[in-house]
């Protein structure tokens, strides 16, 4: 074999090998791996965080109590109270945002309330005393874990984006086979632009939100869905 065939070999295992990459199911499994990563450090630094807010917390609802007396002792309760309140609302938030189900105004002021709440317990000594050092101490906790608590599902609803747009990429833009995260049957971008077009009627303006009412597609697919039937409209 000379030089020319081997490189012409070579060419064609680095193409099989970057089609199978390039596949949709590898990519998707790609960035399911990220996903976990990316959770399990979240939930890492989160948990540390609420861990170290339980004795100030303590502290600040025993107050003068005497050691191991029943104030002092029901102390204790009280961020686990708040603490656990919070780590189901984030454990739902990270199942909705999986499978990009928007969740209600309630879901948000809980998260903000238990999240202000854990805050205040911490640094209200420090604010009192006029400790700058100590509000700084207390402080970076509580604030880290509130920031982490907005970013983990925002990184979640992208990862997926993530998913369906790389789907998208294997292929041409009509046939390209769209993950739906979750579901157990596949859908074709082709599918979803036909029932767009079924329900279409003039006069009706196509937009990303009456796409995805209309074809039950997700959010980060339905504005490719509205330009290519909005072009097709127009031509």
């Amino acid at each position: 074999m000379n030089r020319a065939q081997e490189l012409a070999r070579s060419a064609a295992e680095a193409a099989e090998v970057r089609a199978h990459l390039a596949h949709p199911d590898v990519v998707a499994l790609g960035i399911e791996r990220v996903r976990r990563q990316v959770d399990w450090m979240c939930w890492s630094g989160i948990v540390l965080g609420l861990a170290f807010t339980m004795t100030n917390v303590q502290q600040f609802a025993a107050g003068s109590a005497a050691a191991w007396s029943l104030r002092w002792v029901a102390a204790w309760v009280l961020d686990p109270t708040v603490s656990l309140v919070l780590l189901a609302i984030l454990r739902a938030e990270q199942v909705t945002a999986r499978y990009r189900v928007a969740t209600g105004a309630w879901v948000r002021r809980a998260k903000w309330f238990t999240l202000a709440a854990t805050y205040v317990m911490n640094t209200w000594e420090s604010f009192v005393a006029r400790d700058v050092a100590a509000v700084v101490l207390h402080s970076v906790p509580p604030l880290v874990v509130f920031a982490a608590a907005e970013a983990i599902t925002d990184l979640r609803d992208k990862l997926t984006e993530a998913v369906i747009a790389a789907s998208a990429a294997g292929g041409p833009v009509v046939n390209a086979e769209v993950h739906e995260v979750g579901a157990r049957s596949r859908k074709l971008f082709a599918d979803y632009l036909a029932d767009a077009r079924a329900a279409w009627s003039p006069g009706v303006e196509v937009t990303p939100a009456w796409v995805r009412e209309v074809s039950g597609c997700s959010r980060g697919l339905s504005s490719r869905l509205a330009r290519a039937l909005a072009d097709e409209v127009r031509a």
